[in-house]
Order: structure tokens, then sequence, then C-alpha cells
């Protein structure tokens, strides 16, 4: 799909050029503004490879049988090429005044367009099937096409705009990309990409005055090396996983930016900031071609295109934080989602003044659709019953196979200390579409505030004031459906968190900090294994893995937990060990395991844990804590606070964060806090009964400023880590070297 212009200097598209598999169809701007097919005679009704406005006021078409030229005032072709009989086009490109095809047999054609002329000026035989090739002009990117003020002989045009010195080309057999040099053909360089790593689309573009080369691959990863124009020389090679679908890599115009958009099965955009590299996700599904569309009606658009679709969008800010807000005019309490129904669950508070000018609350159970949030359905809580948790859980024996919403409440009465009533509500979404409904399908009566739920390998778990109970599902031949209390566990204060892994439960208390249960499923009972004997007021408490846990408390501090299950004695193992502790500054309510960005490959940076969670920064762009817990590997969980920070943890191996250790002693003492404050003061670990420094976490925030310093500032940072006296396997480091570390631990959030 190609936009074109009237004329090679208008100021905006007036065609759209798609190709289909046997024909095209071409759509115009009608007088209403509104897109309708067009017939121009003289485009060959084939399938077209290319298709562009070159100077001279004519369009470009190349087939798999010619590339042709055809005036833009007369609609009639002026000059055509063809390759030998018996051979076809099986890749062409163009910029404004040259055109490289590649045919059948690896040979590659390089022609230029004079006076409305095709020209051949050069071929070479490559040695493999050419599977891709690019001639972006690399010049001046401040000159458009259609500047009007440019309109004239070619030499009032920046020739540098118009012509490239190099062609890329990506090679099918031995999966290379090389620079060629133009117009002798020369081969400059030859990079290949791996075995297995197929080029399906090259693109050169400038960022910030720095030339790439991107390499879009088959298996939906970006190769992007910096390039030497001059002597075509190709620098250090970067690769990062954008979707799992081959990649078609194009360009396209925003706030007076060049970028590169990536057409996949998650479309992507790639631009600049402070001279490195970023990707932004676009809010579209699969995208199988983009091209520039600036029209009058549409200006400064990209035409998208899928299986299913066409639609025309604008660019909003890259990088921006976008944020729709639905108003409940009520106090939303907890969510869940139901995948699916494709619902949510809230629970609400709603606050009313009386006749008698008294607060009164309600509670409900509002049901919105997780797509458009419109409300769907409503269920009213009884007096004085306040919504306090909910779970999306499927049960063990259940006849629909349904996923429910599970509700926990409490009656909260002003002469009760803590309540003790309250409710564990069941509810199955019915209907579809417009209709869906929460039905309440069961309710139990428990003693105490349902402060918490955790869905339980089919059951359902509850903190009941000072008590974690389990529930399990009970079905009767008339269908009634009933929960039944099967086993529980006393001993704490109140159980106000809790998580669960297998048979393994977490339990955050409010004063006991965390505690370890286990499910003994023959014996149904539930036992405590270990717990930590420091009173922490807790927050919120999350999973790493079997053995290792994490928490927050009420002073605003992180702390990792660890039990040692090979210990030799039974006091030994019953204990949970503190082996990480950093203050975060925020009081942090929730810990969930995933990721704000998709799952990536690993990059060349082999110090990263293989199979760690990674990614790339997404069009989210908000300021986050990533501090990097080093107890365990292979663990992404994100956390929000209530001040509604999203915050990223990740688990890292000894080795790399040993290497961060020192990275950020190094930027200690180049990047000072506001007021001077000390960071090694402001991360340390204290709340009313301790003080400690911070351990086992670094402070990913502090790390990856290193990529937004000035470059005499980065040269000192690396000039103090190689005098730190620490040197590990990598020996010195270079400023590039330490920029290229650090921005892959960046891609991991």
């Amino acid at each position: 799909m190609w936009s074109l212009r009237e004329t090679f200097a208008a100021e905006h598209d007036k065609y759209l050029l798609q190709s289909y598999v046997g024909e095209i169809r071409i759509l115009a701007i009608g007088d209403e503004d509104d897109m309708e097919e067009k017939e121009i005679p003289a485009f060959a009704n084939v399938k077209t490879l290319f298709c562009r406005n070159m100077y001279g006021d004519v369009w470009l078409q190349a087939t798999e049988s010619e590339v042709r030229l055809i005036n833009c005032s007369t609609f009639l072709f002026s000059s055509t090429w063809s390759p030998p009989s018996g051979s076809r086009i099986t890749v062409a490109t163009a910029n404004p005044t040259q055109v490289v095809v590649a045919t059948s047999g690896g040979m590659l054609v390089y022609l230029e367009v004079e006076h409305g002329q095709i020209i051949v000026k050069n071929k070479v035989k490559m040695e493999h099937e050419i599977a891709c090739v690019d001639v972006t002009p690399l010049g001046r990117k401040d000159v458009g096409e259609g500047d009007v003020s440019m309109m004239g002989s070619l030499t009032h045009w920046d020739m540098a705009a118009l012509r490239s010195s190099i062609c890329i080309v990506g090679l099918w057999t031995n999966f290379s990309v090389s620079v060629l040099r133009l117009p002798t053909l020369e081969r400059l360089t030859s990079e290949s990409l791996g075995t297995d790593l197929l080029p399906r689309s090259v693109i050169c573009n400038t960022f910030e005055g720095k030339d790439y080369l991107l390499v879009g691959l088959g298996d939906g990863s970006l190769m992007n090396y910096e390039l030497d124009v001059e002597q075509g020389k190709l620098g250090l090679r970067k690769r990062i996983s954008l979707g799992s679908q081959p990649l078609t890599l194009s360009t396209f115009r925003s706030k007076n930016m060049t970028h590169v958009f990536a057409a996949c099965d998650r479309p992507t955009v790639i631009y600049s900031n402070n001279n490195k590299l970023l990707y932004s996700n676009i809010n579209s599904k699969e995208v199988n071609v983009m091209c520039p569309f600036d029209s009058e009606s549409f200006p400064e658009c990209l035409a998208l295109s899928s299986e299913a679709e066409l639609t025309i969008g604008t660019v909003d800010d890259i990088q921006k934080l976008h944020i729709q807000t639905f108003r409940l005019n009520e106090w939303a309490r907890r969510i869940a989602h139901n995948a699916e129904s494709h619902t949510l669950g809230v629970l609400t508070v709603n606050f009313t003044v009386d006749d008698t000018g008294e607060e009164v609350d309600q509670g409900f159970v509002r049901l919105f659709d997780d797509q458009t949030f419109e409300l769907l359905h409503s269920h009213r809580l009884d007096p004085f019953e306040t919504p306090c948790s909910v779970v999306v859980c499927p049960f063990a024996g259940d006849s629909t196979g349904a996923s429910y919403f599970v509700v926990g409440t409490a009656y909260v009465h002003e002469e009760e200390a803590e309540p003790h009533q309250g409710r564990i509500l069941v509810f199955d979404v019915t209907g579809i579409h417009g209709e869906r409904k929460l039905q309440l399908v069961a309710e139990k009566e428990v003693k105490g505030a349902v402060y918490c739920l955790n869905a339980f390998n089919g059951k359902v778990l509850a903190g009941v004031n000072s008590k974690a109970q389990l529930y399990k599902w009970s079905e009767n031949t008339d269908n009634e459906k009933e929960l039944v209390s099967e086993c529980g566990h006393y001993g704490h204060t109140l159980v106000l968190y809790m998580e669960s892994r297998g048979d393994f439960i977490v339990v955050g208390d409010l004063m006991k900090s965390i505690s370890l249960l286990s499910y003994k499923q023959l014996d149904g009972t539930i036992e405590e294994i270990a717990r930590d004997l420091n009173s922490n007021w807790m927050s919120a408490v999350g999973i790493v893995d079997d053995d290792t846990y994490i928490g927050s408390e009420t002073d605003f501090n992180l702390f990792a937990v660890q039990r040692n299950s090979g210990a030799a004695s039974d006091e030994e193992r019953g204990r949970l060990e503190t082996v990480g502790e950093f203050h975060l500054g925020e009081f942090v309510n929730r810990f969930r395991h995933g990721s704000l960005v998709m799952q990536n490959n690993a990059t060349s940076a082999q110090a990263l844990a293989a199979n760690a969670s990674t990614g790339y920064s997404d069009m989210v762009d908000v300021s986050v804590s990533a501090p990097v817990v080093s107890a365990v590997q292979n663990q992404s969980m994100l956390f929000g606070t209530v001040s509604g920070m999203i915050g990223v943890i990740l688990s890292i191996s000894k080795d790399q964060h040993a290497f961060l250790l020192r990275v950020q002693q190094a930027l200690t003492q180049v990047v000072k806090g506001i007021g001077g404050f000390s960071h090694k003061d402001w991360r340390t670990f204290e709340n009313r009964r301790s003080v400690s420094e911070a351990r086992n976490f670094i402070d990913g925030d502090l790390v990856e400023s290193f990529l937004d310093l000035p470059k005499p500032q980065m040269m000192k940072v690396v000039e103090i880590l190689n005098n730190d006296g620490m040197l590990d396997d990598m020996g010195q480091y270079t400023v590039e070297e330490l920029t290229l570390r650090i921005e892959e631990l960046a891609q991991l959030h």
C-alpha cells in the first residue's frame, strides 16, 4: 500500500494504491472528503511490488513483469523497463530519483529516472536470492518532498534528500545483509544475521543525527545497527523482539521527526530519545502494512491495513501516557477481571447524606464491560455491609465450568472495634453483550470481615479476621450450590493479605509480618511451616518463588524473606530469613505477577538471564521505580501504590546484581539528589523498630538515569566504574558498552 500525490511537489497526498494478489485498487479523496475508488488506466491492474512519486512528476509502478513510469498530468505511461525473458522481478524499491529491483536468480539491477525516462545504470549478480532491498536517502531530513517552495529544476532541491549513495540488500539462504555502493554496486560490507534469521524488510533512517540500519526478521525480531554511510560499515548490533510475525518496516514523519513503523502482529513505532532507540506500541491490533497518508482531509495521518480492514488515523505524541477516565462518582475499593465473560467486577461504596444530615454508606458490586467500560449491572449490598475483597475463581466440581466473581464483605457497625459478621458472595455472569448481568448463585455467612480472597486449586481461600479459611464448592442434585468450609488456620492478628502458589499460602498479617502456610490435601488441614519473626505492619505480599516472598509495610519499605527448606533443624526451617531490604518511599497496596510489556527474546548481552521476562518501553510512559531483587532469577512483578504509581520488580542473577551495584555506586558520585540528599540514606530501610542499609535491591531508576546523562557525565561514571577495583569478566567498559548493558536492562520493563 502506497500514498501518491498529484505532483511530486504537491503538499498533500491524493491517492492510496492498494495491491492485492492479482489486482490493484486506487482510492482517492472525493469532493465530500470521503474515500472513493479511482481508475487510472495507465496503472497495470496486477500485483504491485512498489509504487511512489518520482522526481519529474511521474509515478513509478513496479510489478513482477516490469517497471513503468506514468505521467501525473496525462495519466499515460512514459517509460518502461522489463527484465530479460524468463525472469521476473521479485523485490523493488525506490527513492525520488533511484530505483533498485531484484530479479529471479539473485540479479540486482540499479536504475535511475532522468527526464521521465528509466535508465539502466548497473547490475550485479548476488550469491543468493534477494529477500529485501532499500535505497532510503540518509541526507537532510528537514527537507520534505512536498515543499512547494522547492519546485523547479533538480538543482533547486537538496540532493541528499533525493538520492542515496548506498543500497542495502538482504539475502536468502545465508541470512545476511550487505551494504553496496551506488552506482557501482560495489559491496562495502556484509553482515550475517545468524543461521535461522531471515531478513524480511530493511530500511535506513536518521535518528537525532545518527544513521541506522534496521532489519526486520521473519520471527518478529528487529536488528538495528549504527551505520557509517561514508565507509559503508555497520556498527554494534542490537536485537529486540517486537512480535511473533514477520516485520515490514516503513518510515513516516510526525512532529517534524522521521520515525520507523514496524508492521506485524504487535505494531510498533521506533523512535529516538536522547540518542537511544525506543519502541512504542500503538493502540491497534495486527497491521500488515502501513504508509503515510497526509491529505488535506486527513492531515499527518497513517493508513494501516490488516486482513480485515483499512484504518486511517493520526499519530498521537509518541511515548505519551494515554489516560481515559470513566467516572464512577463513588469510592472504588476493589477490582477484578473476568476474561471469560469480558467483564470487570468493581466493588464500590456510595456516600450520601440522609434527611437527618447523617452520612450513609451504601456498598455495591458493579459489572462493567472490559472494553467499553459500560456499566452493565449492579448488585446492591445490605445496609451497613461494606465490600472488602473480590477474586475471579473457577470451582472444582462445578457443572458449568464457569469463572465466578467471589466477593467478600463485612457488616460495619460503629460500636464494634472489628466486624463480627460478613458474607462471601458468589456471582455468575449471565447473558451476552449488553445484557450481561450478575446472578447471585451462592452466599456464605462468616463471623468477621472477609479482608482478602484467593483462588486456590479449584477452591477459595478467605482471610476472615484472624483466620485463614479454605472453602470448597458443593453442588447437589437439585443444582443448588454452596460454599462449604473445609479447614482453616488460626493464630494471626488480622489476615489482611494472602497469595498462593501450589499448596503454599503466604499470609500478610496486620502486624506479624509474613507467615508461610501449607495445605495438606490428604489430611484436609492447613499448617504453618515458617514465619518471619520481625514485626512488620503489612500493606501487601507477593510470592517470588517457592522459597522467596516479598512484602511491603506501612513505613513505605520493601523487604524480601526466604525460607531455608534444606536447613538441618526444625527451628531454622521454620524461620523466614530477611534477604533484602529497601526504602521505596511509597505505600504499596498490591503486588501482581506480570509485565507492562510483551515477552522478548534474549538480547546480545548474555549477562542477563536468558529466560527473564523481557520487553521494551511501550506507549505507557510513567515514572516508575524499578528495584531489582537479586534473591532469585527469572521473575517479573508489578506493584501499585496508593499515590497511583506503577512499579516493576525484576529478579536478576547474582553476577548481574554485583555489576549493577557497582554502576549504582558510581552514579551516586555523579548524580546528586535534590538538595544534596544522600541516595544511601534515602534508600535505607527504616521503620519504628529497626534501621538497615538497603541490601539485595538495586535502584533501577537511578541506574537507568545513566542513559539520560550528558556525555561528559557518562564518561565520568565509566571512569569511576573502571577504577573501583572490582573489574568483572568484561574488563574495562566504554560509554557505548555500558549504555548497551543498561539499555537492555531498561528493555526488561
